[in-house]
């Protein structure tokens, strides 16, 4: 319950009291009070936001470049890795095959039992090798040692054989040849001195390769592979086709080193692509991840990133909002208060201007009132001593009429006196139930014209109070005032004075008129705050207030719409 009352405290102060209301239609006649608060608010987000949204934006481009080398490097460094082994099983198997052929004669090579026992000890040793085949300088095979009959196939128009005539190792990419299974081959070639050369080939299958790439630990999400340089798969490919289907992604551009590119796939997914040219051969090896398993983690890091910032964002807006509309409300407040005071001393002024002129008039009044009356009792006394005379009765009925209506005259003379003289302030020794009955005989008539019951009804022990009998008056005058105008004809004013406690005594004044909705009793005393619309000023009562305050009282109030409303004044028996 008490956070519920803190929170309610805190939106009283933080909400844009300038912006709603009545007062905020008086008050926004002073000053633009919502162009303020939007300059205060702008101005310091612009000093706040703009830097931190430069910070975001170098940190998030920072972040982009750590997050590039981040997927890069590990990237590059597997193709690196898995070219590096590439080359090396083909270097090492070209070496072989290129010490045996400038190690042994063409003649021993073209003996069946030696060229096997070659095959054999290149198989135990490198392992790798499908068969080795001697060939001449005509392209015809003349010895071969391996699972096929491939003796005597003459080779002079494949295209591997054109290609030796000008290199002296060839690596071919994967076919089918002869034999109508996918592998491919490495031939050396050794020059004779009568011109001719003969060429020793072997083949090797594609598994090897497989094999290599298998070593390799990747996600199900990611493939590696073996293309050629127009695309064609040498090895099978988990993702994009088995041995010599064509790759349906684009062809890596040539490059010296590693390299690691994006490309779309045909359906416009986008892929990170590591691939590696392998020297002296007409392959490429490709490592393909999708770019959401590439970015994993990162990219959560990226959306942090630009998450907090949108957040820090939020957050500085609704301080910066918040801070504005206090010190706003602060302005606003501070303003109602200068225009109040400046209304009350307009108000304590004309009530002085009143005063005085009320004292003239009385003055002025007084002066011929004194005259009628000595004439009038001038004229009673000679009919005292005069004889009877024709309507004698009707004469003295007359002049007791004059007489009393003279006293009525001064008593109101008298009165206007009273509230003109107590415009200053002064302390003086007060009954508090007779200063009721000279506010009342200025309403009475009203009283009596709308049929409105008025009682009073004051404790025997009521004690004299200190205090200032025109503020007074003028406070219980708006409060009665206000009754009357919340009452419809024939309705009931009651005033109850009594003590409470030893040092102070209690006026409460309850009326039966419409009440005052809840919502609308912590407004009532504010500055320009009225329920009467154009009627009212809505300073009536906030003047009330700030007087019963100066005089060391306080003022409560407690309404029920339909049934009434009961203001009670309690006010300090002596002044502090």
């Amino acid at each position: 319950m008490q956070a519920m009352v803190r929170m309610r405290e805190l939106w009283d102060r933080l909400r844009p009291m300038f912006l709603t209301g009545e007062a905020a239609t008086a008050a926004n006649q002073l000053f633009n009070y919502r162009k303020i608060w939007m300059l205060t608010a702008f101005g310091t987000a612009l000093v706040t936001i703009i830097p931190l949204l430069i910070l975001a934006v170098f940190n998030y481009n920072q972040y982009q470049t750590a997050l590039g080398a981040e997927i890069n490097y590990p990237f590059t460094r597997l193709v690196s890795n898995t070219r590096r082994q590439l080359r090396s099983f083909l270097e090492d198997h070209k070496a072989a095959l290129s010490f045996i052929v400038q190690d042994k004669s063409q003649a021993e090579l073209r003996d069946p039992k030696q060229l096997r026992r070659i095959f054999a000890n290149l198989k135990n040793t490198f392992g790798g090798f499908v068969d080795l085949g001697l060939i001449d300088s005509e392209g015809v095979q003349k010895s071969y040692a391996g699972p096929y009959d491939l003796t005597g196939r003459d080779y002079h128009e494949e295209r591997w054989f054109k290609d030796m005539a000008t290199t002296g190792v060839y690596v071919s990419d994967v076919f089918t040849g002869f034999r109508h299974a996918p592998h491919f081959v490495i031939a050396v070639k050794r020059e004779l001195e009568d011109g001719s050369f003969f060429i020793l080939r072997s083949s090797f299958d594609v598994g090897l390769f497989a094999g290599l790439i298998a070593s390799i630990d990747v996600k199900p999400t990611s493939d590696a592979f073996v293309i050629n340089t127009e695309g064609v798969l040498q090895t099978p490919s988990r993702h994009h086709g088995d041995v010599l289907a064509k790759l349906d992604l684009p062809v890596p551009p040539p490059a010296e080193h590693s390299e690691v590119i994006e490309v779309p796939d045909l359906r416009g997914e986008k892929f990170f692509m590591g691939y590696a040219y392998i020297e002296n051969s007409p392959f490429v090896f490709v490592l393909v991840k999708g770019k959401d398993a590439m970015l994993g983690n990162l990219s959560t890091m990226g959306n942090g990133i630009i998450g907090f910032s949108v957040g820090s964002v939020l957050y500085i807006m609704t301080v910066i909002l918040a801070v504005a509309t206090y010190l706003v409300n602060k302005i606003y407040e501070a303003d109602l208060r200068r225009a109040a005071t400046l209304h009350n001393v307009e108000h304590t002024n004309r009530m002085a201007s009143i005063g005085r002129l009320a004292a003239g008039v009385a003055h002025e009044i007084n002066n011929p009132l004194a005259i009628i009356n000595e004439k009038a009792g001038f004229m009673s006394d000679l009919m005292a001593t005069a004889g009877d005379f024709p309507k004698r009765d009707k004469f003295v009925s007359c002049i007791d009429s004059v007489l009393r209506s003279v006293e009525r005259c001064s008593a109101i003379t008298h009165r206007l006196l009273g509230f003109a003289r107590h415009i200053d302030v002064k302390l003086e020794s007060i009954h508090l139930d007779e200063l009721i009955g000279e506010v009342l005989e200025f309403l009475g008539k009203e009283a009596q014209y709308r049929n409105i019951a008025v009682s009073v009804q004051a404790d025997p022990e009521l004690p004299p109070i200190e205090s200032d009998r025109g503020q007074l008056q003028q406070v219980f005058l708006n409060i009665v005032n206000n009754a009357f105008a919340a009452m419809n004809d024939g309705g009931r004013l009651e005033i109850i004075l009594k003590p409470q406690q030893a040092d102070r005594v209690a006026v409460t004044i309850s009326d039966t008129g419409c009440g005052i909705p809840k919502e609308n009793l912590e407004k009532i005393f504010d500055p320009f705050f009225s329920t009467k619309k154009e009627k009212g000023t809505g300073l009536g009562l906030s003047i009330t207030y700030g007087i019963v305050q100066k005089l060391g009282g306080k003022i409560d109030v407690r309404s029920q719409v339909g049934h009434g409303t009961s203001f009670t004044v309690i006010l300090p028996v002596v002044r502090a």
